[in-house]
């Protein structure tokens, strides 16, 4: 299965579908991709690490595109609930979505190392903690799945 947090792969390709996407999704419901919302979604892209609210500032910063935390916050906000990335819980920080505007259920995987994040596919509603739920009557609407452990390159350089 290719991850493209762990895979090899080019990541200017990465960036301008992960923009091309954004930029048809939001030209199709009439939403506003500002350039700041654009440029955010370009960092998270560029990484595939997870990334705080600072950490995008301080770029948006140096490129003068914003200073004050509210201006990174509010293209966050916006990428999330587009579905253009994601929140990682456990970091409190983002990432880009491998799949943005499809409808799914994303895992993620962090490297406890690296920081490097991937996003898979996940469907609680059916696996075990979907029966177990529905065992006891309880209807999952929403299940953040976020497993810590090692990369391949960091096994790789754990194990020589």
């Amino acid at each position: 299965m290719d991850l493209p947090g762990f895979e090899k792969h080019d990541h200017g390709t990465c960036i301008r579908e992960g923009v091309a996407a954004a930029e048809a999704v939001c030209t199709d419901a009439g939403l506003h991709f500002t350039p700041v919302r654009r440029r955010v979604l370009e960092i998270l892209l560029e990484k595939h690490q997870a990334l705080g609210a600072y950490d995008i500032l301080d770029v948006l910063r140096t490129e003068g595109l914003g200073s004050q935390p509210p201006v990174a916050y509010r293209a966050l906000d916006f990428l999330v609930k587009h579905g253009f990335a994601h929140r990682i819980e456990r970091l409190n920080a983002f990432v880009a979505c491998a799949h943005p505007g499809e409808s799914h259920s994303p895992a993620f995987l962090i490297c406890r190392k690296c920081d490097k994040v991937a996003e898979a596919e996940a469907d609680p509603a059916s696996d075990m903690l979907g029966r177990s739920a529905a065992s006891v009557g309880f209807l999952i609407e929403r299940a953040v799945v976020e497993a810590e452990g090692l990369c391949p390159d960091c096994r790789e350089g754990a194990a020589a």
